[in-house]
Parts: structure tokens; sequence; C-alpha cells
């Protein structure tokens, strides 16, 4: 009887492992929208990571969050950190590594609290007609076995996608007005 039980408590503790081995590592997700202004304009808004802060759904969840800045804003290597008491904002930085003048910048995004993880981010830019810019903001994660089982309570990929859009959605309103 206490062999059966073992084996059985031994099962439940292992079919979370082997499902883990069958679950995704990697999320992607990229929203679009189209603002009404010149692709010089809308990419020289974007570019410079203070602007964030006008527009980003997690810059304006907390009003008091602590930011600091490093280098020259709008170039490779500038960084912007943030420090929050508020758990879904936590503290973290992001850097610029990639700049593809009028076209997209990529970040890098080191989040160190409540969660530690680096990802890679963008944003970009392409001429829809001399008055229009299609602007995509795009951000992708990833977890290691066996934290990858969180993919199947969390849908990480409209969790985030809601958020980016939230923030185009403000990004929209700001440069159009």
């Amino acid at each position: 009887m206490l062999r059966k039980i073992l084996v059985v408590v031994v099962a439940i503790i292992a079919i979370p492992f082997v499902v883990a081995l069958f679950v995704q590592n990697d999320y992607s997700v990229t929203r679009t929208i189209t603002i009404d202004k010149p692709v010089t304009e809308v990419f020289d808004y974007i570019k410079h990571l203070k602007n964030q802060d006008n527009f980003s759904k997690w810059a304006l969840m907390d009003p008091d969050m602590v930011k600091t800045y490093r280098g020259t804003d709008a170039t490779v290597g500038f960084v912007s950190a943030w420090a929050s008491e508020n758990p879904e904002v936590g503290v973290g930085e992001q850097e610029i590594i990639a700049i593809d003048e009028g076209k997209r910048i990529d970040f890098e995004l080191r989040f160190i609290s409540p969660f530690e993880a680096n990802e890679p981010a963008y944003m970009t830019t392409a001429t829809i007609n001399s008055n229009q810019t299609k602007v995509d903001w795009g951000f992708s994660g990833h977890f290691d076995y066996p934290a990858n089982l969180m993919f199947l309570f969390f849908d990480f990929e409209t969790m985030i996608g809601a958020d980016l859009q939230q923030g185009l959605d403000t990004l929209k309103v700001v440069l159009e007005k």
C-alpha cells in the first residue's frame, strides 16, 4: 500500500516536468499602428527613450518611479533605468543597442526586480505615404525549462500585446495632436 502511494506521489511530481518538455520556451509579440505624421517625425520621436515616458503603459503606471539615464539619448549605448515600488513596474533598465536611422531601433530590456531577465525589443517605422507612418513595436521573451510551464497558465502574447497596443495608441494621440 505504501509503495502504491509512493508511486502515485512520484508520478504527480514528475508529470509537470515531463509536460514542460513539450511546452514552448519562447514568445514574440508585435503590435502595429498607423500614425498620421511623416516617418522622419515619428522616428525622431521614438528613437529618444525619454519620450517613452509619454506613451509607454509601463512608464505611465507609476508617476513616482525613479528614472535615471546614462549616455546621450537617441544614440547606441544610451540607457534609461527605472525603479518602482509597484511590482507591475519593478526595477530595470533599457539600452539602445542598434539604430537603423529612420527605420528601426533595437533595445535590450534588463529586468532586475521582481524577476531577472534580459529580453530584446524593437520599434520600426515605415512610410505608408508622405503623411502616414506604420509603427511596429515588438518584444520577445524566453522561459527556461521548467519555468516554461507558465505558458500553460498565462498568455504572455495577449498580456504584453495589450500593453504594447495601449502604448502605441497613446503614441498616436501624442504625435497627432
